[in-house]
């Protein structure tokens, strides 16, 4: 009897063992940040934030995110002073914490509180945390990865409330004029101008908005057939006017409009995407999958790229709203009132196209972590019936996407070039400053 005693007190320890060793195969998966941040971004898509709000939930959720990491990982170096302004974590009890598992609970709270539907994440966690006790994971690592999550989220978002966001919701709206060659609202919903005090809005790595301006476009002439603009605008036409198929699926695929406003007699809907950033963001995922990155890289990665997005909204807001430059549609249909561009025209200047920067500027960072060889299928747009393409590199996918404009209708080719370049020295810059790996001279996935 004593024997069958012992020989079951042996079996409960082993068990216990077994599922304390067990729980990290779940919380070690890098394919759950990959989730956890779509479930962000699905969040997003639902609550139909504009891309350059999206750009800073993402910045904010992944930095706290990293934060952790960088706490438990010595491979990885704290953003705090990299980012001039964000102040050092303070000192925390790192006792039984499961550093991985914290850092997506830092995700979820602070990714929920920027977005601000209350509650918008919780059913996820409450999952995550059912999961991760099954996967064996003790009470005692529960509660204290829970409880450094919480320090470090609280941390990010007492920083977060200094950027001027807040401000900027009570900012002046945009002042519509009829001065040639000043954008004005477009059809069908012919909204107001969105976020045009976002160049107001704190950045991360850039000095200032306006640290890579763009130069002056070309002067508004609809008059002479030869000069810059008149040809720019008759090259969005003719193109616009003889679309390939292929053509027409890089516009679908990276039109990224969160918000789209479907006419048809006196019924007005709208379908949702995900917006330019949330489409990086799902970049990034798949990309980090096909280079078997792990977890710790994973969250690098979307963190870095993040932070790009988020200036290079910044940086681009700045030009836009100095230019002010007319939408291609506008000045097309006073040649031809019928006319309509392939995709819809967001509510906003034209140049630069903030699809090429943000673009360029993701691109630059993904390049850097990954290196430029990276092939992989983007399947982001499969579930909005849009079939998948093939990325060849993260820079060829920044130009591709640019050029998605131009075939929509919605941009002249100078936004894009000038566009690719102010994402380029956005990302190049971000590179530059940000350290985020203690041996910078190795790519991140090797």
């Amino acid at each position: 009897m004593r024997m069958c005693f012992v020989a079951a007190c042996l079996l409960m320890l082993l068990a216990s063992c077994r599922q304390e060793q067990d729980h990290t195969k779940y919380t070690n998966d890098p394919l759950l940040y990959c989730k956890s941040v779509k479930r962000l971004n699905n969040v997003v898509l639902e609550n139909n934030f504009p891309p350059m709000i999206a750009s800073r939930n993402y910045a904010y959720a992944n930095i706290a995110a990293y934060e952790v990491i960088a706490a438990g990982d010595q491979r990885f170096v704290s953003l705090a002073g990299q980012i001039k302004h964000l102040p050092p974590l303070p000192t925390l009890d790192t006792t039984n914490v499961d550093f991985h598992f914290a850092s997506i609970l830092a995700f979820c709270k602070v990714g929920e509180a920027v977005t601000f539907p209350e509650g918008s994440m919780q059913d996820y966690v409450d999952q995550l945390k059912h999961d991760a006790d099954s996967a064996g994971m003790p009470n005692k690592v529960m509660q204290a990865s829970q409880a450094f999550a919480d320090s470090v989220a609280a941390h990010i978002l007492k920083w977060s409330k200094g950027d001027n966001y807040a401000q900027t919701r009570s900012a002046s709206k945009y002042s519509v004029s009829e001065v040639p060659g000043r954008w004005v609202p477009t059809p069908p919903m012919y909204a107001q101008a969105v976020e045009p005090h976002w160049m107001k809005v704190r950045s991360l790595v850039i000095d200032s908005c306006s640290q890579f301006r763009c130069p002056v476009p070309p002067v508004y002439d609809v008059v002479k057939k030869d000069a810059d603009f008149y040809r720019a605008m008759w090259e969005v036409k003719t193109v616009g006017d003889s679309l390939t198929e292929e053509q027409k699926h890089i516009a679908d695929f990276w039109d990224d409009n969160p918000f789209k406003m479907n006419v048809q007699g006196h019924v007005m809907f709208a379908t949702k995407k995900f917006s330019p950033a949330g489409h990086w963001m799902n970049i990034v995922g798949i990309a980090s999958q096909k280079a078997n990155a792990d977890f710790a890289t994973t969250v690098c990665a979307y963190t870095e790229t993040a932070i790009a997005l988020y200036d290079g909204f910044i940086a681009c807001w700045d030009e836009k709203y100095r230019s002010n430059l007319v939408r291609p549609e506008t000045v097309i249909n006073n040649i031809d009132a019928m006319w309509r561009p392939y995709i819809q025209t967001p509510p906003f200047p034209s140049y630069p196209s903030g699809h090429s920067v943000i673009s360029a500027a993701a691109a630059e960072v993904m390049t850097h972590l990954y290196g430029d060889n990276l092939s992989f299928t983007d399947t982001s747009l499969l579930e909005f019936g849009i079939k998948s393409r093939q990325i060849e590199s993260f820079r060829k996918a920044a130009v591709e996407a640019g050029m998605s404009r131009l075939y929509g209708g919605i941009h002249y080719r100078f936004d894009l070039d000038e566009g690719n370049k102010m994402g380029k020295q956005i990302g190049e810059l971000i590179v530059r400053r940000l350290e985020m790996r203690r041996d910078t001279t190795a790519q991140l996935n090797r």
